[in-house]
């Protein structure tokens, strides 16, 4: 026997003829480029094994092709020259590669009303399919934010205006009077509960998109929500998003009818998922509401 000759077991034929819908390695760990950032990722890498008499498949191979991702900013051209190289190195065992990224973009925020800015993470997943000349992208996408109870607004206002006329009845009021009585404890009696929410975000893009719009989505749903988390804030700004808390409320429903609005308007989705989660402050239970659109056929 040759000693420089490796024994490759993955060679042999497999005991139990049966193809398998996946095959890889989850959660490894690489550096990605995306809109001038390294981020870094976990990637699932994957391919079917459709020769039911193959003992397995190249994990190696696979390895070696997510090396282009360190050298190009994602794209979806991107990602299909890498599931390319994976089904061209299990030529007659592959039909149908399969890559996951999970990463954490870093976006610069500017504060509501000051100049101070900061950095906020959006955690995301980027999933591409190649299976017969087809190939789709997916992106999975948080949001967070904050959402004020309208509910619990009413109920607050309710209490404040009993406040007043219990504290004004049969007096004559003084503009100087109802003015201080506003800036007391009195005069806010009661507040309406708030929490921070999250938007997870499903997409599937159409297949003309040249670019990944992670940042558009992100934008959009912002938008269509208006009470973004903040990062760096003077009180200035946490004035203003309170006011912004205030004339924005909104149930987990309103939130995933704002975002189904505004994922219909962006250019290049075909499809998605919305679930909003509120985690109340009331309860100990979550607030949660989805939507979709031609997500059953996608």
């Amino acid at each position: 026997m040759n000693a420089l000759t490796l024994p490759d077991i993955a060679a042999q034929a497999s005991l139990q003829a049966l193809p398998l819908e996946w095959v890889g390695m989850c959660g490894i760990a690489l550096p990605v480029l995306f809109d001038g950032q390294r981020l870094n990722a976990k990637a699932d890498a994957g391919v079917s094994l459709d020769d039911g008499n193959a003992r397995g498949i190249h994990m190696s191979r696979l390895y070696l092709a997510l090396e282009l991702l360190e050298q190009e900013s994602l794209s979806p051209a991107l990602l299909r020259r890498v599931l390319q190289r994976f089904l061209e190195s299990h030529e007659g065992l592959s039909r149908s590669a399969h890559l996951t990224i999970h990463a954490e973009v870093l976006l610069k925020r500017p504060a509501l009303i000051s100049p101070l800015s900061g950095w906020k993470s959006y955690p995301v997943s980027i999933e591409a399919r190649l299976k017969n000349a087809m190939f789709h992208v997916e992106l999975k996408i948080d949001v967070p934010y904050s959402s004020t109870c309208p509910c619990s607004a009413a109920l607050s206002r309710q209490l404040i205006q009993q406040q007043f006329v219990d504290d004004f009845a049969n007096k004559s009021l003084q503009h100087a009077d109802v003015l201080a009585w506003l800036g007391s404890t009195n005069g806010i009696v009661a507040t309406p509960h708030s929490q921070r929410s999250s938007a997870k975000l499903r997409v599937r893009l159409a297949d003309f998109l040249d670019e990944l719009p992670l940042i558009a989505i992100i934008n959009d749903a912002e938008a269509a929500l208006g009470t973004a988390v903040q990062t760096a804030v003077k009180r200035a700004d946490e004035q203003a998003f309170a006011l912004a808390n205030g004339q924005n409320l909104m149930f987990c429903e309103d939130a995933a009818r704002r975002l189904n609005l505004a994922l219909k308007r962006s250019t290049g989705i075909n499809a998605f998922h919305i679930r909003v989660i509120h985690a109340e402050s009331l309860h100990a239970h979550d607030a949660v509401a989805e939507s979709r659109f031609n997500w059953e056929i996608a």
